[in-house]
C-alpha cells in the first residue's frame, strides 16, 4: 500500500506478485536502489512472465508507489551531464530522441511536471528508470553509464 525500502523483512525471495490497485515501481535492491521495473494494476505469476514484460533481474527487494498526476507533463532533456549541451521540452512520450531531436544521447534532466519512465533503448526498450519531479544532473554517476534513448509519461490511471 506504499512504499516499502527493505522486503527481506516481509520475505526472502520474491517470485510473484499481484498489484491490486495503482502503480509501482520495484527495485533489483534494497533502497530502492539497482535496475527498476514499472508495474500496473494485474497479476505477475512468475519471474520468467515478467521477465517476457522486460523484467532484468531475479527478484525484487524494494518497491515505491508512483502517485497517479493530474494536469500536464513537462520534462527538459538535456545532451550533457550538469544541464549542458542541447536541451528540449518534452510534453509527451518521445519514442527515440535521436529521431526525433537529432540527440545522440541523453545525459541530465529537469522533471517539472508528472511522473516518467525514461528507457536505456528506442522504442520503450531495455533498462528503465522512474523519475519524478526534481533535477537530475548526472545519469552516467547515477545507473552506471546507463543512457537513455526513450521516454513515456505515467499517465493512466494504475
Amino acid at each position: 500500500m506504499s512504499d516499502c525500502s527493505d522486503m527481506s523483512s516481509y520475505m526472502s525471495r520474491c517470485q510473484s506478485c499481484r498489484v491490486e490497485s495503482g502503480c509501482f515501481m520495484v527495485y533489483e535492491r534494497n533502497n530502492y536502489m539497482g535496475q527498476q521495473f514499472f508495474m500496473r494494476r494485474g497479476e505477475y505469476n512468475d519471474m520468467q512472465s515478467m521477465r517476457s514484460m522486460g523484467m532484468m533481474f531475479d527478484n525484487f527487494r524494494s518497491c515505491r508507489m508512483i502517485p497517479y498526476h493530474r494536469g500536464q507533463f513537462r520534462m527538459k532533456i538535456y545532451e550533457r551531464e550538469n544541464f549542458g549541451g542541447q536541451s528540449y521540452e518534452l510534453m509527451d512520450d518521445c519514442d527515440n530522441i535521436q529521431d526525433r531531436y537529432r540527440m545522440s544521447d541523453c545525459q541530465s534532466c529537469n522533471v517539472m511536471d508528472g511522473h516518467w519512465l525514461m528507457y536505456e533503448q528506442p522504442q520503450y526498450r531495455g533498462r528503465m528508470m522512474y523519475m519524478r519531479p526534481g533535477e537530475y544532473r548526472n545519469f552516467r554517476e547515477m545507473m552506471s553509464g546507463q543512457r537513455f534513448m526513450s521516454m513515456r509519461r505515467i499517465t493512466d490511471m494504475c
